[in-house]
Formats: structure tokens, sequence, C-alpha cells
């Protein structure tokens, strides 16, 4: 994949660069103790996040390289996010092993019809959209809410995992078309 300087300060794809460098930056103000800004911290990387895909269609700056930086950074963000929630929320253990499950899947799936098909996934599927879109804003409102009830935050947690599965099972799905539709 050759990328063009154009292509490396397109609108969306500086987005991307800023919500991978919110990662650190959210990290050490969750580990010192800064929760407030650590919620805004996040709270831009979900806002990018959402935004990068409108601008990049609207103002025609889809690229290869954006098409690689949005879901790395969508995932590196939940995952490190995740891990930082983990030790006041223990249900996140069982979330985080079911989003890497998800996620090698998607890697593996998409490695091997690349390889033997010739094809890839065209694209996020809207079930995939609404995932990350509930994680995020699961994972935003148990930061910016510490002392809700531990009811309602494993009510979250387990909500949020279930459409970790579903989008999971709608890969598959989608994974077993593309293989079948080619073996027919």
């Amino acid at each position: 994949m050759k990328i063009s300087k154009k292509e490396l300060l397109t609108i969306p794809n500086i987005m991307g660069y800023i919500r991978l460098i919110l990662i650190p930056v959210f990290i050490i103000l969750y580990l010192t103790d800064h929760f407030m800004p650590a919620v805004i911290a996040l709270a831009v990387s979900v806002l990018t996040d959402f935004f990068d895909g409108i601008v990049a269609r609207k103002c025609h700056q889809i690229t290869e390289l954006g098409k690689l930086l949005d879901p790395v950074a969508d995932k590196l963000t939940q995952a490190s996010v995740v891990v930082c929630l983990a030790f006041r929320y223990s249900l996140l253990w069982p979330m985080f092993v079911i989003e890497f499950i998800k996620e090698s899947f998607m890697m593996i799936a998409g490695a091997i019809t690349i390889r033997k098909l010739g094809r890839k996934l065209d694209g996020a599927k809207w079930y995939g959209k609404v995932g990350t879109a509930i994680t995020d804003f699961v994972l935003l409102f148990l930061l910016a809410f510490p002392t809700m009830p531990q009811g309602l935050a494993n009510g979250l947690i387990i909500f949020c995992g279930l459409c970790m599965v579903i989008t999971l099972l709608g890969y598959i799905s989608e994974y077993h078309s593309m293989w079948h539709k080619t073996a027919a």
C-alpha cells in the first residue's frame, strides 16, 4: 500500500492521529487520578471517531490509510480504556476477552479471505458501527460516573458484551457468505 503525502494529511486521518495520541494521554490522566480530564480526552476521541467517517465521505477523503487507521485507533482506544477501568469493574475482563476473540477472528478471517479469495470485507457493517458506538458510550459512561450503583454498571457491561457477541456473529455470517458466494 503506497501512501501519498496528500493522503497522510487528510482531515479524517489527522483525526485518527489525534485519537492515537489521546490513548497515552488518557492512560496517564486516568492513572494519576485526573478523572475529569480523562473523561474529556475520551469524549474527544469518541467525537473524532464519529466525525472522521462523516468528513471522509462528505469531503471525498476516504483513503486506504484511513480504512486501516480508523479501526486500529478504535480498538486500541477501547482496549486501553477497558484495561484501565477493569480494575474498578471486574466484569470488563470477560468483555475484554470477547473483544479480543472478535478482533482476532476479524484479522484472521480477513487475512484468509484476502489471500484465498483476493477479496476483502467491504468496510465496516452497520452492526459493527453500532457495536463500537455502544462500547464507546458504555465506557464513557462508566468513566464519567464512577459512583454509579454496581448493579447498573454491571448491567451496562453485560449489555455491551452481548452487543459484542452479536457483532461477532454478524461478521462470522458475513465471512461465511463471502466464502460460499465464491465457492458457488
